[in-house]
């Protein structure tokens, strides 16, 4: 093999020394099984419905009832269909669609479908009970991948560093953040470590069985996530580093094998493909019912010519289903058009580091000490399983390396897939070192312990982690947001506040408004406008808003808006807060003016009228800029309504104030910003 005859028979440590993990290994998995149950089961009934969630289990029970797949297209069925399971012998009731956008119509169901078939409006069942059943279920995918972790550290390096990944995976915050949750992201991480083990497993020892098991794997596993996709390329370099390994070790060409090999792939990938179709029910088309959605030719639009002519080639001849292609093509439109918040900045666009930078701060010491002693481990000959280490290696620095090329990130979240190989790799060193000494024992356990401890002083909210080089989970808010910090997860938090407080009467802008709105969870805030509320209704303030005012800082920094300038809670995120709930809320106690937000609602009432009645439009635009004179957006649509009345000239004056504000940007804005205004007034000296 990759050593000659010596891999097969060489044992990670001498054959005298201790391996501490065989003897009381199956009663540490069945204690580590039970931690990880209970942190979850505790936690889960503290936390309010995150964002995406009501979205994820509408679309899955729906698809359950009736086989629809243009709910939630942008994300592959699995996981909603397995955390739904527990709803289907319910009886519940379900809201009539109304023709919304495709994905408002997935929000707005989730949250009916959870919160109305409470008792209080004739139902049977109040949202926490429903919910606690659909995350207890969806947790099987950590269940699943903590006991692969084992299985795989225990066949690849020996029970103790199986146990050493585990212990890591199981005390991890962000693990135990997305365990729960009705998202892709651990079902992805789960089938992608699945995925490459199996297939481990079939070229170490080929045989049609274990051909089958991988090829049944890897279909799940795309059913889970479209970045899953990359598994694809990643078999085909780790088959060819195998076959490198044995032509290495052999010092000839290993033909027999590599046809084996080859051959294998072909079978994995054709059952992987069944898989995929099984999981879609076999139907290619999305089967379009009260909603509103795009053609699959219109959400290609920004995409790559690339991608556009393999998605366009796989839906022509129905390679995939057309909802696997429309979410495809979805997942990376949104991508290209999110902004980044990082270290208190925004970006118009994504950034490389983010993510390596990102994992250093939700890592905990722990992790990185383990992870550095495995880099000691392997870089000086103490563990000398090549072929294992290049299984575990390749696949996370790959998905690493897309993710850090891609332009999404808004959270560590993202690349979970990487967890488990990061700690498996970590378990391998580890164990080698404790096992040929035994002080070693001592530094491993207590960079352990502290892992475990630090993610006990976390519970029950574990999304905001930071380790302590980086302040703690107090400080991850001025470093990064969305779900590295505020998911919406807090509501239930929040509620205790205002009940100690005494609090009757309060603003909020929500992060995950107006899907999820805090008034579920009977807190009595009235709603503040942000991005996505102003895209759904419309939000009129008063001059000056009463405090406590109550704003999560996934909306507090404004990232969404891709800058500062157009950031309408800019005057408040520049001070500090009062209060904060949750490490995720920030409060804010008195009387504010709140011009830019006051401005939102008329701003978009001028853009959903510029086409229909441009009058309609200039008058919500001119009261826009009453509000804020020099507003970028309210500037903008004054700009746009008067184009569309005839008035260039108070359309260039408008232009003009709004291109003023672009220097105050930060440069990837003023980048995107000012060759589109610039743009704009070259158009009017064209017609002028």
């Amino acid at each position: 093999m990759w050593d000659g005859a010596v891999l097969n028979r060489e044992l990670l440590v001498p054959e005298d020394h201790f391996e501490v993990g065989k003897y009381w290994g199956p009663g540490a998995v069945i204690l580590l099984l039970l931690v990880l149950l209970t942190e979850v089961g505790l936690s889960t009934r503290q936390e309010s419905l995150s964002w995406d969630e009501g979205d994820h289990i509408y679309s899955g029970y729906m698809n359950w009832k009736h086989r629809e797949y243009s709910l939630n297209p942008e994300h592959p069925p699995l996981v909603k269909l397995v955390a739904t399971l527990p709803l289907l012998p319910l009886d519940l009731k379900v809201a009539p669609r109304q023709d919304r956008y495709f994905k408002a119509e997935a929000y707005y169901g989730g949250r009916e479908l959870l919160f109305r078939n409470d008792p209080k409006y004739g139902g049977r069942y109040n949202a926490d009970t429903l919910l606690f059943r659909i995350h207890m279920t969806v947790l099987v995918f950590a269940v699943v991948l903590a006991l692969l972790l084992f299985l795989a550290g225990r066949e690849m390096f020996g029970a103790t560093a199986g146990l050493i990944a585990m212990t890591l995976f199981v005390f991890d915050p962000t693990v135990l953040t997305n365990a729960p949750f009705v998202t892709t992201d651990m079902g992805a991480a789960c089938g992608f470590f699945a995925a490459v083990y199996t297939f481990y497993r079939f070229v170490k020892a080929m045989s049609w069985q274990r051909a089958v098991v991988c090829g049944f794997v890897v279909g799940l596993a795309l059913a889970t996530k479209h970045s899953v996709v990359l598994l694809l390329p990643i078999l085909v370099l780790l088959a060819a580093g195998d076959v490198a390994g044995r032509w290495k070790a052999a010092r000839r060409w290993p033909g027999h094998d590599a046809l084996r090999i080859l051959l294998g792939l072909g079978a994995i990938a054709a059952i992987a493909l069944f898989v995929l179709w099984g999981v879609y029910s076999f139907h290619y088309a999305m089967h379009l019912v009260g909603v509103n959605m795009p053609t699959l030719a219109s959400e290609m639009g920004p995409l790559s010519p690339l991608m556009k002519r393999l998605i366009s080639i796989s839906a022509h001849y129905h390679l995939l289903p057309e909802s696997y292609l429309f979410g495809l093509a979805d997942v990376q439109a949104v991508g290209l058009e999110m902004p980044t918040y990082i270290f208190g900045r925004l970006y118009a666009h994504g950034q490389w580091f983010y993510f390596p930078v990102l994992l250093t701060l939700k890592w905990s010491l722990g992790v990185l000490g383990l992870l550095a002693l495995a880099i000691y481990a392997f870089a000086t000959g103490k563990v000398r399983r090549p072929r294992e280490a290049f299984f575990l290696a390749l696949p996370a620095l790959f998905y690493l390396v897309v993710a850090m090329a891609g332009p999404l990130n808004i959270g560590v979240r993202h690349v979970l897939p990487v967890f488990p190989f990061a700690f498996a790799l970590a378990g391998a060193g580890a164990a080698s070192l404790v096992c040929r000494r035994r002080a070693w024992a001592f530094v491993v356990g207590a960079l352990l312990l502290c892992h475990a401890v630090d993610s006990v002083r976390m519970f029950p909210n574990y999304m905001p982690y930071a380790n302590v080089l980086w302040g703690g989970p107090t400080k991850t808010h001025l470093y990064f947001s969305d779900s590295a910090t505020d998911w919406g997860q807090e509501l239930k938090w929040t509620k205790l506040w205002v009940d100690a407080h005494n609090v009757k009467e309060c603003w909020f802008a929500y992060f995950a408004a107006p899907f999820l709105l805090p008034s579920d969870y009977g807190i009595p805030c009235k709603p503040l406008p942000t991005l996505d509320t102003m895209y759904e209704e419309n939000i009129f303030l008063p001059p000056v808003v009463h405090g406590p005012v109550l704003i999560s800082f996934a909306d507090l920094n404004g990232f969404e808006l891709g800058t500062k300038v157009r950031n309408p809670y800019q005057n408040l995120f520049e001070r500090k807060p009062d209060d904060v709930i949750a490490n995720g809320i920030a409060v804010f106690n008195g009387d504010f003016p709140l011009p830019e937000a006051a401005a939102l609602a008329y701003e978009q009432q001028a853009r959903k009228d510029l086409k229909k009645d441009p009058r309609s439009a200039l008058s919500a635009a001119q009261q826009a800029v009453a509000l804020a004179p020099n507003g970028f957006d309210a500037n903008m649509a004054l700009g746009e309504a008067f184009m569309a009345t005839g008035n260039q000239t108070a359309a260039r004056e408008a232009y003009q104030t709004a291109l003023r504000r672009v220097p105050e940007m930060e440069p990837t804005s003023q980048e995107y910003w000012r060759p589109i205004l610039e743009k704009k007034l070259a158009d009017l000296g064209q017609r002028q």
